[in-house]
């Protein structure tokens, strides 16, 4: 029998499954805005089956329509009102607590500042224009003068918000700090911390769920810190491709909090069935593999076939050995063949 809440794996392709794909953009779509091999076509052949797709971004730099003319770039077909920022979760959280017309500083980039036009507010940019609250979320033009005045902002009494606290970002080169990096500048100079919107907290998913009219939706990612968190949270099922920032030691040593519901080397895991973890009482089998515990607290890997059958058997045995080292994890993914996700950012 499939262990309980250990990979139950899916006998039908995700895609006829779940009616939605809350889908996450960079190191899932593409990667540094170059596309991920094979992305966009799984994505046309999960939709032309009847799925839904919405994206769901952290990323609050760009606004909806842009973020849609690049994926239509990329050859994947999406309307602005298929995207999901984490700026419109961010600005629905200022809707929820300010009056309309209120003024707030934009610590960010275009994307953040219609968001916040959108909802009806006032952006401005210094601290003298007396702001009720600053939102800030991460682009690349980001100066010192923007966080000084969001700094001075807060300081004085303003409400922080944060889109997103990612801590990097996946590129080609390797990650780069990202909007989490940012916020520190700003919470370290006031001693304030932000609310959250973005992934992993539940202000983003509640709005993609919102804006997508999902009623069984599958949340994928590449990020177990926010994408998969973000699902457990909110008590979605999710997917977990391995084509960004999440590699397969994290998803061996992955908390509770932090497990997903499907792995996949890409987006291609849409379109198939997924294989159930077996628990055979003195250890867990997948495909053609076995693993179970050994002496010294390690895990024992035996059998062959595909890779990923031996990452959702291993996976399974380290959650419920619980305090695996990553010595000892490390020592047991050796003996899979994962060379199809080599060349990967680490």
């Amino acid at each position: 029998m499939a262990a309980a809440g250990l990979l139950p794996g899916s006998a039908e392709p995700l895609a006829s499954r779940y009616d939605v794909a809350l889908l996450d953009l960079d190191g899932v779509v593409y990667l540094g805005g170059h596309p991920i091999a094979g992305a966009a076509e799984a994505l046309g052949k999960a939709a032309a089956s009847g799925m839904r797709l919405a994206f769901v971004t952290n990323n609050a730099s760009r606004t909806p329509s842009a973020i849609a003319a690049q994926l239509t770039g990329l050859g994947v077909q999406a309307r602005a009102g298929d995207i999901i920022t984490s700026a419109q979760a961010a600005a629905r959280l200022l809707a929820e607590r300010l009056p309309p017309g209120a003024p707030v500083l934009v610590v960010g980039g275009i994307g953040l500042r219609v968001a916040v036009l959108e909802r009806g507010f006032r952006p401005v940019s210094l601290a003298s224009e007396r702001p009720v609250a600053v939102v800030q979320g991460y682009t690349p033009s980001l100066t010192y003068g923007q966080l000084a005045e969001g700094a001075l902002a807060v300081a004085a009494g303003a409400w922080y918000v944060a889109s997103n606290v990612d801590s990097t970002l996946p590129t080609p080169r390797g990650r780069q700090p990202g909007n989490g990096a940012l916020v520190q500048v700003i919470a370290t100079a006031t001693g304030r911390s932000p609310v959250v919107a973005g992934k992993p907290e539940p202000p983003l998913h509640a709005e993609a769920v919102a804006r997508s009219g999902a009623r069984n939706p599958v949340v994928v990612g590449d990020r177990l810190d926010t994408d998969i968190e973000s699902a457990v949270r909110s008590g979605a099922d999710s997917l977990l491709v391995l084509t960004g920032v999440s590699r397969p030691l994290d998803v061996v040593l992955a908390p509770a909090g932090q497990r997903p519901t499907y792995l996949a080397e890409g987006l291609a895991g849409l379109l198939v069935p997924h294989p159930a973890v077996t628990d055979t009482g003195d250890g867990f089998e997948c495909g053609g593999w076995r693993a179970r515990l050994g002496d010294h607290d390690g895990i024992v890997m035996a059998g062959s076939g595909a890779g990923l059958d031996g990452l959702r058997a291993l996976c399974a045995a380290a959650w419920t050995a619980g305090d695996l080292s990553a010595e000892a994890a490390a020592a047991a993914l050796a003996a899979l063949d994962l060379t199809s996700l080599q060349g990967l950012p680490e």
